[in-house]
C-alpha cells in the first residue's frame, strides 16, 4: 500500500504548530507524533473491540489517517478536542441568559448545484448550505455540532462556513458589522422587517461515520488545500501518465492516417439465441440508434427468431485471471462503438472497432499490471449479488477493463497524498463497467453521454461505457478546483473526525458535550452503504465493519426490528452526549411508514422528545407541518430535544403521578412554536393538538418504565383546566398572548387534513367533523363514506360500522332536557330562525334531536371506560387466539390491551400478543412498537 507520507496538497501552517496543547516544529512532526500514539492504541486489543472498528491492517489504517484530527478508526482524541473547544468559546453577548430555541425546518435540498456539493459524489448527502440554516438557528459561534452519520462531512463544512459573511449573505440573511445575523420576518402591519437571528462565527464539528470511505471524504472536504501546488502536482502526474499510457486510448481515424484520441468506448453484452445457438450482440440487435430506444423484443441476426433478454441466454467466456491464478467465467462483452477526436480536425467522430482496435484491447488484456491494485472478493450482500449473478463480477478488479485498471493502479501509486486520493475517489466510480450510456443524449444531443453508475445499486448494464482514466481525472480536477475556491477558509483545527459506530463515539466520557446534532441517518433498506462503498474502500484496503450498520438487509439478517434496535443504540449515545435542553435534527427520506415509525420510536426510546415533524413539499418548494402519521410521501425534518435536567429530577420525584403529567406538558409546550403562518394563513401547529400531546406524554412515561396515570379523556379534561385553547391547540398563558396578537393579522387558520386509514383515524375525523357540525347519522353517513372509499384502509384492520364508532365515542342528543352547548352554538350560528333561543326551546330541541356531538371531556370519561371495557373484551379473544398470526383485528383493542397490561406490569402478555400481530403491522404502528419494545426491555430480552 505504500509508505505513510505527508498529505501533499493540504495547506500547511509554516513554522511551529500547536495541537491539543502541544507544540511541534512543523506539521510533519505533529503528524509523526500522533501517528505513533495511534499506532500504540492500535496495539491495544480493547481499542480494537470498540463497536464499528473498521476491517483493515494497522498500516492501512495509519496510511489513511491524519491524527489527531482524523482517524480511519475510533478517534481517541475527541474528548480532548471538545474540552479545548469549550475553554475557547467566546463570551455570549447576552451574558448568562438561558438557551431557548423553537423547532426549525428548512429546505434540505438547497444548494445541490453548488460546486462544493458537487466536488465529490456519495450515496446520499445534504448540501452544506441547507445545513447552515439549521446550525445558525440552533447554535452560537464556538458551539459544538455533531453528525454521527456524517457521510461526506457536509455538516462540518456548514459549521465552518457559518463564519463566512459572504456565504451567510448568499443564503438571504443580513449581517451587521457587529456580526449579528438578521432574518427577514413579517411584522404586525404585514411589512417585511429584519430581526436578530444568530451571530456570525465558526462552529466546531465532531464528525463520525461507520464507513472509512465516508470519513476520508469528510476529512478532505474539511481540510484546507494549497490550490496552486495541488493543481501543479496533479497536472504533472497526468502528463507523465499520458506519455506512458496514452497509446492505450488511441485509435486510427477513418482516413487511415491520423491518430484519434478515444473519448468513450461503448461495450455491449452478448446473448445466445436459443433457436440457432448463434451469438446476438445486444447493441446491434436491440438498440435503435435512430429513435434512441431499447427494444423489449429484438430479432436474432442469424435466424430472425424473436428474442427478449429473458428468452435469450447470456453468452459467457472463460479466461485466465492472472491475479487470481485461475480460470474465471464472465458474461461476454464486446466493444461496439468508439467515439473519438482528432487533433487536426474539429468535432467528434465515431467508428466500429477495427482489427487494430480489437488487437490492442486483446494485447492489453494479456498484459501484466506492475502496480498494486485491489483484487478483494466481494462480500455476500444484497447489492453485491447483482453483478455476480448477472456478469460474474465477484472480485473488485473485475469491475474494470484491463487498460483502465492498469492506469488506475499507476495513478493510485502516484496519489499517495491525501488530496490526490480525494481526487482519485472522486472519479474511480465512473471508471468501472457499471457506467451507463445515455442513449438519448447520444442520439438527440442535449448533454453528455455518461450518466455514471446507477445510484443505489451495483447494477452492471447490458450497454456500458468505458471512459479513459486520464480524461476522467482531468474532469474531476476541474470540478474540485471550482469547489476549492469556496473552501479557502477551512481550518482543520475546527474539526475532529472518527470512524466507528455512532453508539460508541465517546466511550471514555460521561460528560454532556454537544451543543447541537444534525444527522441524515440511513433509512431502512433504502441503501446498503457498506456494499455500495466496497469498491471505493478496496483501494484503501480498509473496509466498513457492517455488524453495527443500521440498515435493513436480509443477507445481514437485519429486518425492521434490528434496524430499530441499532438506531435506538445510536440515538441513546447521542442523547447521552447532548447537553440538556439542546436540539437534534433528523433529516428523513423514506416513503415506508414502518421505517418512519422505527425512527420515531428509536428517538423516543433514547429519551428524546419530538417537538415538530415537517414535510418538505418538493413540488411547492415549501414546508408543510401537517403530515399523515402513516403515509410518509415526502422528505421529513424531525426536530427533537433532550429534556432539561430540572424536568427529569421533578419527574422522578413525582413517581409517575398526575403531577408528572402536567409538569411534562408544561415543559414540552415551552419548546413548541407559538405561531406559524405562511401567505397570510395561520398554520395549525400539529404538536399542540391534544391527541399528539397525549401521545408524547404516554411515550415519556413508558420510556421511564411507568404506567400512564390518565386516560385520554382525563388528560383532555386536565388540559382544558390548566392551559389556554385556541383553534384546537393548547398554549401556556404567555404563549397564547402572542398567538392572539398574531392571529388577528392573518386571514384564516389552516384546516387540518386527516387521512382515514384505520379505526383511530376514523374516530379522529369524526371528532373534528362533529366539533364543527353536530349532525344526525343520516347526514353524517354521506360525508363519512367517501372518506373510507378514498382511504387505503389497512387490510388487517377490522372496519367497524359508523354506528359503532358513534356509539362508543360520541353522544347523541335524545331530545330530552336542554340542548347541549355544542349543538346549541352550531344551530344558533347557522340557522337564522334558531338564534337567541334558550336551550330548552321546543323548536331548538326538535332541530337538535338525534344529532351526534363531541362530549365534554369531563362527561366523556364514563363513555371512554365503557369503550375500553368493550375493547379489552376483544383483546382477550386475541390473547386466546391459537393460530400463528391474527389476520383481521381491531388495532384499538390491541392498543387498549397493551396499555392495561403495561399498567399491570404484565409484560409477557404484551410480548405474546405482539408476536401474533403481522410483522408489517407491528412495525408500522408506533404505539404497538412502543409498548412491545418496553415490554421486551423489562423482560431483559
Amino acid at each position: 500500500m505504500g509508505q505513510t507520507s505527508l498529505n501533499y496538497g493540504v495547506k500547511k501552517q509554516d513554522g511551529p504548530v500547536e495541537c491539543l496543547g502541544l507544540s511541534f516544529e512543523n506539521d510533519y512532526k505533529r503528524r509523526e507524533h500522533f501517528l505513533n500514539k495511534l499506532r500504540e492504541k492500535l496495539n491495544d486489543p480493547d481499542f480494537r473491540k470498540i463497536e464499528g472498528f473498521p476491517l483493515g491492517s494497522d498500516e492501512d489504517i495509519l496510511n489513511l489517517s491524519d491524527p489527531p484530527y482524523y482517524t480511519a478508526c475510533p478517534n481517541p482524541w475527541i474528548v480532548d478536542f471538545i474540552t479545548e473547544w469549550e475553554a475557547k468559546k467566546p463570551a455570549k453577548p447576552d451574558g448568562n441568559r438561558s438557551y431557548h430555541r423553537e423547532p426549525f425546518a428548512a429546505d434540505v435540498s438547497e444548494g445541490k448545484q453548488d460546486p462544493i456539493y458537487n466536488a465529490h459524489s456519495y450515496h446520499t448527502k445534504v448540501p452544506h448550505k441547507a445545513i447552515m440554516r439549521y446550525i445558525l438557528h440552533y447554535t452560537e459561534p464556538g458551539d459544538i455540532v455533531f453528525d454521527g452519520f456524517c457521510g461526506t462531512g457536509m455538516t462540518g463544512v456548514a459549521a465552518q462556513m457559518c463564519g463566512d459573511r459572504n456565504v451567510v449573505m448568499e443564503l438571504g440573511y443580513q449581517v451587521r458589522p457587529d456580526g449579528t445575523i438578521l432574518c427577514e420576518e413579517i411584522d404586525e402591519n404585514s411589512k417585511s422587517i429584519w430581526v436578530p437571528f444568530s451571530r456570525l462565527g465558526v462552529r466546531r464539528a465532531v464528525l463520525n461515520d461507520l464507513s472509512p470511505a465516508a470519513t476520508f471524504i469528510a476529512y478532505n472536504y474539511n481540510t484546507p488545500v494549497d490550490v496552486t501546488s495541488f493543481n501543479q502536482e496533479v497536472l504533472g502526474v497526468l502528463e507523465e501518465v499520458e506519455a506512458e499510457y496514452g497509446w492505450m486510448y488511441e485509435t486510427l481515424h477513418t482516413d487511415g492516417k491520423s491518430k484519434g484520441k478515444i473519448i468513450y468506448t461503448i461495450w455491449s453484452d452478448v446473448f445466445i439465441c436459443p433457436d440457432c445457438s448463434g451469438e446476438v450482440v445486444f447493441w446491434d440487435s436491440a438498440i435503435d440508434t435512430v429513435k434512441a430506444d431499447v427494444k423489449d423484443e429484438f430479432p436474432c441476426p442469424q435466424c430472425s427468431a424473436k428474442l427478449t433478454k429473458n428468452i435469450a441466454e447470456r453468452a459467457y467466456e472463460a479466461k485466465y485471471d492472472s491475479i487470481l491464478n485461475r480460470t474465471i467465467k464472465h458474461a461476454k462483452q464486446v466493444p461496439v462503438l468508439i467515439i473519438y477526436s482528432v487533433d487536426s480536425v474539429k468535432g467528434r467522430f465515431e467508428k466500429k472497432p477495427d482489427k487494430m482496435d480489437l488487437k490492442k484491447i486483446h494485447d492489453i488484456e494479456n498484459s501484466p499490471i506492475s502496480d498494486w491494485h485491489p483484487s478483494a472478493e466481494l462480500p455476500d450482500g444484497y447489492n453485491t449479488r447483482q453483478p455476480i449473478r448477472s456478469h460474474g463480477f465477484d472480485h473488485v478488479h473485475h469491475f474494470y477493463t484491463k487498460r483502465n485498471l492498469i492506469v488506475l493502479a499507476h495513478l493510485f501509486r502516484k496519489a499517495s497524498a491525501s488530496k490526490f486520493k480525494f481526487l482519485f475517489t472522486g472519479f474511480v466510480g465512473g471508471a468501472t463497467k457499471l457506467n451507463q450510456f445515455h442513449l438519448k443524449n447520444y442520439v438527440f444531443g442535449g448533454g453528455g453521454f455518461n450518466p455514471g453508475p446507477r445510484k443505489g445499486t451495483l447494477y452492471a448494464p447490458s450497454i456500458s461505457m468505458e471512459v479513459p482514466i486520464i480524461s476522467l481525472c482531468q474532469d474531476r480536477l476541474r470540478t474540485q478546483l471550482r469547489a476549492y475556491n469556496g473552501l479557502l477558509n477551512q481550518n482543520i483545527d475546527n474539526i475532529v473526525i472518527a470512524t466507528s459506530s455512532t453508539n460508541a463515539i465517546s466511550t471514555s466520557s460521561s460528560k454532556e458535550l454537544l451543543d447541537y446534532v444534525f444527522i441524515d441517518p440511513p433509512f431502512g433498506a433504502n441503501l446498503n452503504y457498506s456494499e455500495l462503498s466496497y469498491i471505493w474502500e478496496s483501494w484503501f484496503n480498509v473496509f466498513t465493519n457492517n455488524k453495527q450498520e443500521a440498515i435493513e438487509n436480509p443477507v445481514q439478517n437485519k429486518g425492521a426490528t434490528e434496524y430499530r434496535q441499532l438506531m435506538t443504540s445510536c440515538f441513546s449515545e447521542i442523547y447521552r452526549l447532548l447537553k440538556p435542553g439542546r436540539w437534534l435534527t433528523v433529516e428523513f427520506s423514506n416513503t415506508k411508514a414502518s421505517v418512519w415509525n422505527n425512527i420515531q420510536t428509536s428517538l423516543l426510546e433514547a429519551g428524546f422528545i419530538v417537538a415538530n415533524v415537517s414535510a418538505l413539499d418538493k413540488q411547492q418548494g415549501g414546508i408543510n407541518a401537517n403530515i399523515s402519521k402513516v403515509a410518509v410521501k415526502q422528505d421529513l425534518v424531525i426536530s427533537a430535544y433532550k429534556p432539561n435536567g430540572g424536568l427529569e429530577d421533578r419527574f422522578n420525584n413525582a413517581k409517575g403521578s398526575a403531577d408528572g403529567v402536567w409538569d411534562f406538558i408544561r415543559t414540552h409546550l415551552k419548546y413548541l412554536p407559538s405561531f406559524k403562518s405562511k401567505k397570510q394563513v395561520a398554520e395549525f401547529i400539529n404538536e399542540r393538538d391534544p391527541r399528539i400531546l397525549y401521545d408524547r406524554m404516554v411515550s415519556y412515561f413508558i420510556q421511564h418504565g411507568l404506567p400512564v396515570p390518565l386516560s385520554s379523556q382525563e388528560f383532555q379534561a386536565g388540559l382544558m383546566q390548566r392551559f389556554a385553547e385556541r383553534d384546537g391547540m393548547y398554549f401556556l398563558s404567555e404563549q397564547v398572548a402572542e398567538y392572539d396578537r398574531k392571529r388577528i393579522l392573518v386571514r384564516q387558520i389552516e384546516q387540518q387534513s386527516l387521512f382515514v386509514s384505520d379505526e383511530r383515524t376514523a374516530i379522529d375525523w369524526l371528532q373534528d367533523y362533529l366539533k364543527a357540525k353536530p349532525n344526525t347519522y343520516q347526514d353524517i353517513l354521506p360525508d363519512f363514506m367517501p372518506k373510507l372509499s378514498e382511504a387505503a384502509w389497512k387490510k388487517h384492520e377490522a372496519r367497524p360500522e359508523l354506528s359503532l364508532l358513534l356509539d362508543q365515542n360520541f353522544f347523541k342528543y335524545d331530545g330530552k332536557g336542554e340542548v347541549p352547548s355544542q349543538i346549541h352554538s352550531y344551530l344558533s350560528t347557522n340557522f337564522k330562525d334558531l338564534r337567541n333561543l334558550p336551550k330548552d326551546s321546543p323548536l331548538l330541541k326538535a332541530k337538535a334531536k338525534d344529532r351526534w356531538y363531541v362530549p365534554d371531556p369531563n362527561k366523556a370519561q364514563d363513555l371512554e371506560k365503557l369503550r375500553e371495557k368493550s375493547l379489552l373484551k376483544e383483546f382477550e379473544e386475541y390473547r386466546g387466539f391459537s393460530g400463528r398470526k391474527l389476520k383481521t383485528f381491531r388495532l384499538e383493542a390491541i392498543r387498549a390491551g397493551f396499555k392495561r397490561a403495561w399498567g399491570d406490569k404484565d409484560y409477557p402478555t404484551i410480548i405474546t400478543v405482539a408476536q401474533k400481530v403481522p410483522e408489517d403491522v407491528l412495525q408500522e404502528d408506533p404505539k404497538l412498537i412502543m409498548w412491545y419494545d418496553g415490554a421486551m426491555t423489562r423482560m431483559g430480552d
